[in-house]
C-alpha cells in the first residue's frame, strides 16, 4: 500500500457561473440526463476532502449544511443541493411515527407467499415515508431461521433461503418503485440470535455460509437491486461483519449499492474501511473526519477506497431519486390510506394459517340466538401488544397501531349480522374463564407469545400462561377455536384437545376484521407456514447443544463462540436429515376447501431450464386459493440433507375446476438462484452435480402427492 506523505490537501470545488448558480439545474450532480454514476463523480469532484466524508456516515438531523454531529464531530458544509437524507426502521411500517399504517409482522408477509402482496406492502410503506419526511427504510430484514428462539423472528421472512430471497426483493423492489426511497437488506450475515449479539461469533464453513446465510442476500440483491444492505453486529469466524473480507469478496459481487453498518456495530476504521463498510449508521464513531485522515496519513486506507465510499453512497442516492425528489418541507399528518389498510387487511388474511381444522370446526357458522365466548387479553385489552414487534427499546410497540381494531370488535361485528352474541373474558381467572367457555355455544380463545429485539425466548411455550388457559377452556367446551399471537413456532400441549388452531402472527393493525373474516368463512385460509413448528425445543437443530446456541464463552474471553455445526441442516432441512417428525412442517396450512395434484410432468434441464407442469384441482365445495410447492432432492453426490424448495405458484380456483400449472425454472433462475446447485467451497464455485434429480410437489412437505425425476 503506498504511503501518503501527508493528508492531501481539500480539493477545490469548480467555479460555477452566478448567472447559473441561482438553481439546482446549474450544478452537474443535478442534470437528470447524465448516469448517476457520472453525476455522482461531478459531486465527488466538486468536494472538499471532508464533504466527501460527510457520506461515509449518516447525515445528522435531517440538514446537509449542518456542521456539527453528536460528541463534537465537526464536518463542512455540505455543496448546494443535496438532499437531506433521513433513516427510518420500518420491517413492518414506518416506527415510532404517528400516523402511519400498522402492517402485520414480516413473518406474516413470508407466510402469504405472494411476492405481488409483498410489493404493494412496500410501496405503502415507500409512500407513508416519503409523506412523513424519511426517505431510507431500513427494510427487508431477512434470516435463516437457524433457532425459532431468536428473538428478531417475526422481523424476518422464514426458514427458507429461497422463500425469503425472493419476498424479500418483492418488498425491496415495492419500496423502490416510489422513486423516492430507498430500501436496506439486512443484517448481513449470519445473524440469527439477539442473545450476546454484539459480543458473539457465528462459526460456520463457507458452505454452509454460502448456501443457508449469504444465498437469501443473493437472491434478494440479484432480483431487486437494492440501495443498500446493512452489516450486522456478530463476528463471522472471528471477524466481525462490519470488517470482514465477504463484505468485498461476497456480497458487493452480487450488487453495486453501499454497505451501511447497523447502529453502533462498527468496530474499527481502517479494517472496516478497507473490507467493504461504506457508511457508518447513525452518529460517527469510527468514521469521524479525524480517525479517517489520521488512518490515511498512516497509509493505513487510500483516497480511493475514500472516494469508492463515497460513490456508492452518492451513486445509490441519485439512482433512488433522492437528489431529484427533496423530502416535503412539512410532513403530512396522517398518510394511513384506505388502500394502506386495505393492504394492511389483506396480508393478515392470507398471512394466518389455518393449522388445524377437525370436524369443520370451522368456519363459524352462528345461527342466531348462539353464543359465542372470545377469551384472553390479546383479544382486546392487550391487542396493541401483538399488533406489530412487540418490544423494543423498552416500548411496549415500536408501531403506534393508532387504528388498531381488535379481534373482539372484529368478531363482534361480524358475529351480530349472524344474530350472534359474543361474551368476552380476558382469562385472568381460569374459573371464571372456564364457566364463560361452558356457557357458549362456541369458544374462540387466543394465546400469545411476545419477541423482540435485544433478547431471545427463554423456550417455545405461551406467555401468560396462555397453555393452561387454553387447556381449562378446552376442558369446558369441546367445541374451542384457537387463535396464536406469536412472532415465531410455539409448542401445543393442548393440541389433541382442540379441533381448531389457527395461527394469526402478529396481525397489524387490521387483525380484527382479518380474523372474523377468516373465522366466519367469509375469506378462505390460504397462508403457509415459513417456518417449522417443532413439536418441543428439544427436536430444534441447536437444542441439547450449548456449542452451538446459545454458544460458549472461553474463559476469560469476551466472545461467545457459537459453533454452526449442524451445517445445511437448518430449518426443514434438519427435521428430514434426522427423521423427527415436527408438529407442523414447512409449507404447511390447511383451507376451508381441498385440492388434488395430478399428472406431474418434469421437461428440461439444467443448461436450458426445468419446467415442473401439473393438474391441481380444486375437489372441494368452496372457491379457493393454494399455494402449491415444487421441491428438487439434488443427486447424492452433492452431499445435501435433503429436499430443498425449488419454487411455488399461488392458484386460485372455483370449485370442481382444474388448471395445468407450470413452475418455470427458467435458465437465468438456475443460474441466479442456484436451485440445482452446491457450493464447493475447495473450488470457490457453485457446482451442477450430475445425476437424477427427484421433484415433488404438493401443498406442503408433509402432503407430497408426486415424484418424477429428471436428468
Amino acid at each position: 500500500m503506498t504511503q501518503p506523505s501527508a493528508t492531501p490537501a481539500p480539493a477545490a470545488p469548480p467555479a460555477v457561473s452566478p448567472a447559473r448558480a441561482s438553481g439546482c439545474d446549474a450544478y452537474p450532480w443535478m442534470d437528470k440526463r447524465k448516469p448517476p454514476a457520472q453525476r455522482a463523480h461531478s459531486l465527488l469532484a466538486a468536494s472538499t476532502q471532508h464533504q466527501k466524508y460527510r457520506w461515509l456516515v449518516e447525515q445528522p438531523a435531517n440538514n446537509p449544511q449542518q456542521t456539527t454531529w453528536p460528541d463534537g464531530v465537526v464536518y463542512p458544509e455540505q455543496l448546494p443541493c443535496t438532499p437531506a437524507v433521513v433513516y427510518t426502521d420500518g420491517p413492518d411500517g414506518i416506527r415510532f411515527t404517528d400516523g402511519v399504517t400498522a402492517f402485520p409482522a414480516t413473518i406474516a408477509t413470508a407466510a402469504t407467499w405472494n411476492e405481488n402482496l409483498a410489493y404493494l406492502k412496500g410501496a405503502a410503506q415507500a409512500d407513508e415515508a416519503y409523506e412523513k419526511g424519511k426517505n431510507v427504510i431500513l427494510a427487508p430484514g431477512i434470516a435463516s431461521g437457524r433457532t425459532p428462539l431468536s428473538g428478531r423472528t417475526p422481523e424476518y421472512l422464514g426458514e427458507d433461503a429461497l422463500l425469503s430471497g425472493l419476498m424479500a426483493a418483492a418488498g425491496t423492489r415495492g419500496i423502490q418503485s416510489d422513486d423516492r426511497v430507498l430500501a436496506t437488506l439486512k443484517h448481513y450475515v449470519a445473524n440469527e440470535q439477539e442473545l450476546d449479539r454484539q459480543t458473539s461469533s457465528s462459526n460456520a464453513d463457507e458452505r454452509t455460509l454460502r448456501q443457508v446465510y449469504d444465498l437469501p442476500f443473493e437472491i434478494a440483491a440479484k432480483r431487486s437491486d437494492p440501495a443498500s444492505v446493512m452489516c450486522s453486529y456478530n463476528q463471522i469466524n472471528g471477524v466481525y461483519a462490519c470488517e470482514h473480507p465477504r463484505l468485498n469478496t461476497v456480497l458487493k459481487k452480487k450488487f453495486d449499492g453501499y454497505v451501511m453498518s447497523d447502529f453502533g456495530s462498527v468496530h474499527s476504521t481502517a479494517a472496516s474501511l478497507v473490507n467493504g463498510l461504506d457508511q457508518e449508521l447513525n452518529r460517527p464513531i469510527w468514521f469521524t473526519p479525524a480517525k479517517l485522515d489520521a488512518a490515511l496519513a498512516a497509509g493505513q486506507i487510500t483516497q480511493r477506497q475514500i472516494d469508492a465510499a463515497a460513490l456508492r453512497v452518492i451513486t445509490a442516492y441519485v439512482r433512488g431519486g433522492l437528489f431529484d425528489n427533496p423530502l416535503p418541507a412539512t410532513p403530512a399528518a396522517d398518510v394511513s390510506t384506505e388502500a394502506h389498510k386495505a393492504i394492511a387487511r389483506t396480508m393478515a388474511e392470507q398471512g394466518s394459517v389455518l393449522l388445524k381444522n377437525n370436524r369443520g370446526t370451522l368456519p363459524l357458522r352462528p345461527r342466531a340466538g348462539d353464543t359465542i365466548a372470545v377469551i384472553g387479553p390479546t383479544a382486546q385489552e392487550t391487542a396493541h401488544e401483538v399488533c406489530s414487534l412487540p418490544w423494543r427499546f423498552g416500548n411496549p410497540t415500536t408501531l403506534r397501531c393508532e387504528d388498531l381494531v381488535t379481534p373482539l370488535a372484529g368478531i363482534r361485528e361480524r358475529a351480530a349480522r349472524a344474530g350472534a352474541t359474543v361474551t368476552y373474558d380476558n382469562g385472568s381467572d381460569l374459573a371464571a374463564a372456564a364457566a364463560s367457555a361452558a356457557a357458549a355455544d362456541t369458544v374462540v380463545v387466543f394465546g400469545y407469545q411476545r419477541a423482540g429485539e435485544f433478547t431471545d425466548l427463554p423456550d417455545l411455550r405461551l406467555q401468560g400462561g396462555g397453555d393452561e388457559l387454553i387447556a381449562t377452556v378446552a376442558a369446558a367446551n369441546p367445541r374451542t377455536v384457537v387463535v396464536l399471537q406469536t412472532g415465531s413456532a410455539v409448542e401445543m400441549p393442548w393440541l389433541a384437545s382442540v379441533p381448531a388452531v389457527l395461527e394469526n402472527w402478529y396481525g397489524g393493525e387490521q387483525m380484527g376484521p382479518a380474523l372474523a373474516s377468516l373465522l366466519f368463512g367469509d375469506t378462505n385460509p390460504s397462508g403457509k407456514l415459513p417456518m417449522t413448528f417443532p413439536r418441543s425445543l428439544a427436536d430444534t437443530p441447536t437444542a441439547g447443544s450449548p456449542e452451538r446456541y446459545p454458544g460458549v464463552r472461553p474463559e476469560g474471553e469476551t466472545i461467545r463462540q457459537v459453533d454452526y455445526t449442524e451445517g445445511l441442516k437448518v430449518g426443514y432441512r434438519w427435521y428430514a436429515a434426522e427423521g423427527i417428525e415436527p408438529l407442523f412442517r414447512f409449507g404447511h396450512g390447511l383451507s376451508y376447501t381441498s385440492f388434488a395434484y395430478r399428472d406431474l410432468r418434469v421437461t428440461g434441464n439444467s443448461r436450458t431450464g426445468v419446467k415442473i407442469q401439473f393438474r391441481l384441482t380444486n375437489t372441494g365445495k368452496r372457491a379457493g386459493a393454494e399455494v402449491a410447492q415444487a421441491y428438487v432432492t439434488l443427486p447424492a453426490s452433492a452431499g445435501e440433507p435433503g429436499p430443498r424448495l425449488a419454487g411455488w405458484e399461488r392458484v386460485t380456483l372455483e370449485p370442481g375446476r382444474s388448471r395445468t400449472v407450470t413452475i418455470d425454472l427458467t435458465r437465468s433462475d438456475l443460474a441466479d438462484l442456484h436451485l440445482l446447485q452446491y457450493f464447493d467451497a475447495g473450488r470457490d464455485a457453485w457446482v451442477t452435480p450430475r445425476g437424477t434429480y427427484g421433484f415433488t410437489v404438493g401443498g406442503s412437505t408433509a402432503r407430497i402427492r408426486f415424484v418424477d425425476n429428471a436428468r
